[in-house]
């Protein structure tokens, strides 16, 4: 369900443009899709109360290193399946999904750069929806490592990340360590100035994507300290200033992210309250989840209510959040 109802249009501070965007792909799991690919939007009744909202920084990627593929894939509106009152916006990164226009090769965008544009959107469009409601991020891989480079991450009252790690090449899983230097020094570095951008989709490898991230993220894979190894003590600050409580659950059987991994990446987030857990399938009468399994629609009665159902409470029982005027709105929005 839609949380546009949450606020009356006219009073809404004007849109940005990746708001706008981020407005656009607003959406239902399996919700029917126009000619043009992009998702149809639906508006709540007349009179329906306002919704919290809930999001993720991460169109999920169905195959390869976990950056290329669509926001269907990982949508947590099923994660939210059975509490009532909670909305979830997904969304694809520019370039990726129902975010793509044009030819790849004339898009300039790097990884920093869907953090500080696509996800700040995110967030901002959430808040605008529903005034006053918790937010919950929930990000699968990279999402998880976004919300330490999105500036109104502030805005945020919780952060699950699901299966997201360092990705440092060297620490990777062993599965995915022993054909890791085979991309990072050969596919990427040659085939992505050959193209104008990385052409992952028909190798099968990570589904097409920017050259700039594609140049961006190999630099990051590359350094044992990651982001913050590359990119200096503006990234740690940005990690360490993020001061909702993390959730992190590490996938016992990830063939991509290691413990290592995982306990990297969140070591970064200083300031806040984190709490790591291993998910085995086992313990969940699970044969496999795996990089990519933990949103498939089969565990959608063990996985999502066990792990994410909790945090959901948690923000039911907290205390409600001030409603900002629409002069404050319009004065606070995206950095």
């Amino acid at each position: 369900m839609s949380a546009r109802a949450a606020t009356p249009s006219s009073t809404r501070p004007p849109l940005r443009g990746e708001e706008r965007s981020v407005r656009r792909s607003w959406r239902q799991p399996n919700e029917p899709r126009n000619h043009a690919g992009r998702p149809r939007r639906r508006r709540l009744p007349a009179g329906r109360p306002p919704l919290p909202a809930a999001g993720h920084g991460q169109g999920c990627r169905p195959a390869g290193f976990g950056h290329g593929g669509a926001a269907k894939f990982l949508c947590p509106a099923g994660a939210l399946a059975g509490r009532p009152g909670w909305a979830a916006l997904s969304f694809d990164y520019r370039g990726m999904g129902d975010s793509r226009r044009g030819p790849l090769k004339a898009l300039d965008v790097d990884l920093i750069g869907w953090a500080q544009r696509d996800c700040a959107a995110l967030v901002e469009a959430a808040r605008l929806q529903a005034p006053g409601k918790p937010l919950l991020w929930i990000g699968h891989s990279l999402g998880g490592q976004l919300p330490g480079l999105t500036p109104n991450i502030g805005r945020v009252d919780r952060i699950v990340t699901v299966a997201a790690g360092s990705g440092y090449w060297l620490e990777n899983a062993w599965p995915l360590k022993r054909r890791a230097w085979l991309f990072w020094f050969v596919f990427a570095p040659i085939l992505t100035p050959l193209f104008g951008y990385f052409p992952g989709k028909r190798l099968g490898m990570v589904g097409d994507l920017p050259a700039g991230v594609m140049r961006q993220w190999r630099r990051w894979c590359l350094h044992r300290d990651y982001a913050v190894g590359v990119e200096g003590q503006a990234v740690a600050q940005g990690f360490a200033a993020v001061r909702a409580p993390v959730l992190a659950l590490g996938i016992e059987d990830d063939e991509m992210m290691s413990r290592r991994n995982t306990e990297s990446l969140h070591g970064l987030y200083r300031g806040a309250a984190v709490a790591l857990r291993r998910v085995a399938p086992a313990e969940h009468g699970l044969a496999r989840i795996g990089h990519f399994g933990f949103f498939r629609k089969e565990h959608a009665t063990t996985l999502w209510p066990r792990l994410i159902g909790p945090e959901l409470a948690a923000l039911e029982a907290e205390a409600p959040k001030p409603v900002e005027s629409p002069a404050e709105a319009a004065t606070s929005a995206l950095p």
